[in-house]
């Protein structure tokens, strides 16, 4: 490390001589460069003087995020013995912490000569085809080519007859060649988070692969031909849009996990529900089948003026056709279309997704406010000859006094507003309308109201229509040429909260701007209402300052001795001749300047509260959400009857649109089965019109026989610590501090059900019983029968609405139904309200035909009661074993 300062004081000329430089660099066979902010300026000036050692390196790692990798890449194809190459990118972060992608996008032709090369490693570069080269390596074992912009792979990909492992996860692949069933020595495949739509046959050639990734896709349905992967032991197929299984997949000898979780299925062949390797949350399993229909004519948009137009209501398919007859579609997440006649000149494909508002290209202004999620569109730039018609459901904001909604547009590199209409449709329902000539990305956000003007040069006068007090006054003169100018208000109502100082007032903050960067030729008037309280016959010149915002700087001056305060009874007027932010501050402290700072910095955040909550019936199920201050206790409220957990976190102070982080310590770790789910933490990103809520499970390293585990839920910003503190719950929350929050939570010991095993009975495991009473009616073991052999697909989900934890289901997924109902009702036979459970636990379920089923029994075993107590007079007591036998 001494020699390496030692080389940057003096300016790369090493005071040791270049030996030692260059044995520091190269290590026997392998010479790691990616470490060094200049590495490939390094690799050239040790290939000049020791040219003869680098042709003999094996091992070589390279930074692609230098610009010099150009000029590096071209020496590459001497190295004859290069056995393992890496050219990643990804070492330089921008501004949001992201890792930015390396600039190569090709590679020489020659570079299909390095006959000895094995790993190759293209991660995070801005490849948009694998070069044809790469398919030249006669050797390739490993190939990465990871977060990339690849659209398709070579033809004759099949070529790499060595390739035993493949990477090409995070691209933006939408189809594979057939010739990908040659790699035949291909171990593990990973494609996932790519586009692809479907999957060739020729993928079951590949009979020695053991992990196949396809998640993260567009897939509607996977090739039978999987069934012939006999060495499979790992297939991910979660995150896509698969509506169907080949139940063939159950019979891989080797299979060993089966994801099969966020996706659009409904039914799942029995041979695969019932292996305890399959992983199905996050499916549709037992709702009913996509609906179509017929919209009846003008019943939307009220104000059509079309008389007979199709209209496609979409619940689980995320494409539709557009005709040039015009349609209207209706999206099940809320959203609707309206095409108009000859708007599409010929048929077009519209396909769809919802997207979280990503800060990192959403960007939102000082006072902006997320309503919605981004709805995207396909294709981008698509033109249309009419106008289409959209309208998004958003959030309802806090106030519609001082703020308007507004959709806006995305067009690759900014955001622009679009003339809205807000539709109110009944409390809560409200959608925001827009006419667009072309698809992109739309997003609603909340904004200050704008009030805008044109000055000319005879002058004008704009008010403010959020507070009519305010108003800016332009001289004759004023311009040459006609400007635009834009006026905005921000409230200071919270101002005594924020600065706990009672003697600080202020008047409402004022943002000005205009279309010019030039001052105006003569000056403008402001008038500002004075702060509340004061007035022109009790007002302190000497507490009155007026201050000047420069947002860029972060500064706010005082300008009150630069500019001349008229004072009236209720205004301060003042003139100035180029626009910023203006607020009026009547305070006894003496740094104004920095108070205004610090409030304005205060004015853009959220205070906000951590909950995490364990469910009631089942502790290992978990609720984490992020709460504004004053939404907190209507949430708990709401929440009572089905969790329970610690009082809320501290009160915490966050930006609309920052990222913040979940994890589970002590003992207890999240469900790793989560896609969206990295190393037992959680991302979460903060915006305070949508719901930052998660439910998960969480599972215990300790064995919860002997004891009860207890944990807890750490909130934090930026990366995780190394070592999680032991005082974490004792530390300051501050905005300053990583942490945010922690909360404790724990898990009961497991209950011990005895060793007696239940002898069998009636042809099955459990004693004779029966469910609820005589006054209320019996469940019979008969009437027990005939409900297990119709409740099908769902008894997973009729067991967890039943209260069974998660837990005791998916222990044993070879369990029958039949076992599952009688192993609740054991437990529960003497529980009150029994039958009631049972039935509501059948509507949950969406089985109603079940429930109603069960609720003829009752009425019916209810009746013959009643029946014998007035046939023989017996009182409740003696006529309870004769009622139960006659139900039966």
């Amino acid at each position: 490390m001494a020699e390496l300062q030692e080389l940057e004081n003096t300016g790369g000329e090493s005071i040791l001589g270049d030996n030692t430089l260059d044995s520091s660099r190269l290590a026997g066979n392998r010479l790691n460069l990616d470490v060094y902010p200049d590495g490939c300026r390094q690799f050239l000036e040790l290939f000049e003087r020791q040219k003869a050692k680098v042709l003999q390196v094996e091992f070589l790692r390279l930074n692609c995020n230098e610009d010099l990798i150009g000029s590096t890449l071209s020496i590459l194809p001497d190295l004859r013995s290069l056995k393992s190459l890496v050219l990643k990118g990804g070492h330089a972060r921008d501004e949001f912490g992201a890792c930015q992608r390396g600039s190569l996008a090709s590679l020489p032709q020659d570079f299909g000569d390095l006959t000895c090369l094995t790993h190759l490693d293209l991660s995070f570069n801005s490849f948009c085809m694998l070069p044809d080269c790469v398919v030249k390596l006669p050797s390739l074992s490993v190939l990465l080519v990871c977060y990339n912009s690849m659209h398709g792979l070579p033809e004759d990909i099949g070529c790499l007859r060595k390739l035993t492992s493949f990477s090409a996860m995070k691209n933006h692949l939408r189809c594979l060649p057939q010739d990908i069933g040659k790699l035949v020595a291909l171990k593990t495949l990973n494609l996932s988070e790519n586009s692809l739509e479907s999957v060739p046959e020729e993928i079951g050639n590949l009979h020695n692969c053991t992990e196949l990734d396809l998640s993260g896709n567009l897939l509607t349905g996977i090739p039978t031909s999987l069934a012939n992967l006999r060495s499979l032991r790992q297939l991910h197929l979660h995150s896509n849009l698969l509506v169907t299984v080949p139940a063939s997949l159950a019979s891989l000898p080797n299979l060993s996990r089966l994801d099969l979780q966020n996706n659009r299925l409904r039914s799942i062949p029995l041979e695969i529900e019932s292996s305890p390797f399959v992983h199905l949350r996050g499916n549709l399993l037992g709702e009913p089948e996509m609906i179509w229909g017929l919209l009846c004519p003008g019943s939307f948009p009220p104000r059509s003026p079309l008389k007979c137009v199709v209209g496609v209501f979409l619940f689980f398919l995320f494409h539709f056709t557009v005709t040039p007859e015009g349609c209207k579609v209706f999206l099940a997440c809320g959203v609707q279309f309206y095409f108009p006649p000859g708007a599409a000149i010929s048929l077009v494909t519209i396909h769809f997704q919802k997207l979280a508002p990503d800060p990192r290209w959403v960007k939102l202004k000082h006072h902006d406010v997320v309503l919605s999620e981004v709805m995207e569109l396909r294709p981008h730039g698509i033109e249309f000859q009419q106008d289409v018609q959209i309208w998004m459901p958003f959030a309802s904001p806090r106030t519609l006094r001082e703020r308007e909604v507004i959709v806006q547009t995305f067009s690759g590199q900014d955001w622009t507003d679009l003339r809205t209409q807000v539709e109110w449709r009944g409390r809560p329902k409200r959608v925001a309308c827009c006419s667009v000539p072309h698809f992109s990305w739309f997003l609603v956000i909340s904004r200050l109201v704008e009030n805008k003007c044109r000055v000319p040069q005879g002058g004008t006068l704009l008010f403010s229509s959020v507070d009519p007090n305010i108003k800016v006054i332009f001289p004759p003169g004023v311009t040459k040429e006609i400007r635009r100018v834009k006026l905005q208000v921000v409230s200071t109502e919270e101002l005594k909260e924020i600065t706990d100082d009672l003697d600080s007032r202020a008047s409402p903050l004022l943002y000005l701007s205009q279309n010019s960067s030039e001052d105006f030729l003569r000056p403008v008037k402001i008038q500002l209402p004075l702060p509340p309280g004061v007035t022109g016959l009790t007002l302190d010149r000497s507490r009155l300052h007026l201050l000047h915002g420069d947002l860029h700087a972060h500064t706010w001056n005082d300008i009150s001795d630069q500019v001349v305060l008229e004072i009236t009874h209720l205004y301060a007027l003042f003139e100035v001749t180029h626009f910023s932010w203006y607020w009026l501050y009547y305070t006894t402290k003496t740094y104004v300047g920095d108070i205004a700072r610090k409030v304005y910095e205060k004015l853009r955040m959220y205070q906000v509260n951590f909950i995490a909550l364990q469910r009631k019936k089942d502790p290992e199920q978990v609720l984490l959400q992020c709460i504004l201050k004053h939404k907190v206790d209507p949430v708990l409220k709401k929440l009572h009857d089905r969790y329970r957990g610690p009082e809320p976190s501290d009160i915490v102070e966050m930006f609309e649109g920052e990222q913040f982080f979940a994890a589970f310590e002590r003992g207890i770790d999240v469900d790793a089965d989560r896609p969206d789910c990295v190393d037992g933490r959680i991302s979460f990103i903060f915006y305070s019109h949508l719901k930052n809520v998660k439910e998960i499970y969480v599972t215990s390293e300790v064995d919860r026989k002997g004891q009860a585990v207890k944990g807890q839920v750490s909130f934090y910003r930026g990366a995780v610590p190394e070592n999680i503190p032991e005082d974490a719950t004792k530390r300051r929350k501050g905005p300053d501090s990583h942490w945010l929050a922690t909360l404790p939570i724990k898990l009961p010991k497991l209950k011990s059900h005895g060793s007696e095993q239940p002898s069998l009975q009636n042809g099955f495991s459990f004693p004779p019983l029966n469910l609820g009473n005589a006054e209320t009616g019996y469940l019979t073991q008969a009437n027990l029968l005939s409900i297990a052999g119709r409740i099908g697909s769902d008894w997973q989900t009729i067991g967890l609405n039943l209260g069974m934890t998660y837990q005791q289901i998916q222990e044993d997924l070879n369990r029958q139904i039949l076992d599952m109902l009688f192993s609740w009702a054991q437990q529960n036979m003497h529980t009150h309200n029994c039958i009631g459970k049972l039935i509501s636990a059948m509507k949950e379920s969406r089985r109603q035909d079940i429930a109603d089923e069960i609720q003829t029994i009752i009425d019916l075993g209810r009746e013959k009661y009643r029946e014998s107590i007035r046939r023989v007079g017996l009182d409740q007591d003696s006529s309870t074993e004769d009622s139960a036998i006659a139900m039966v």
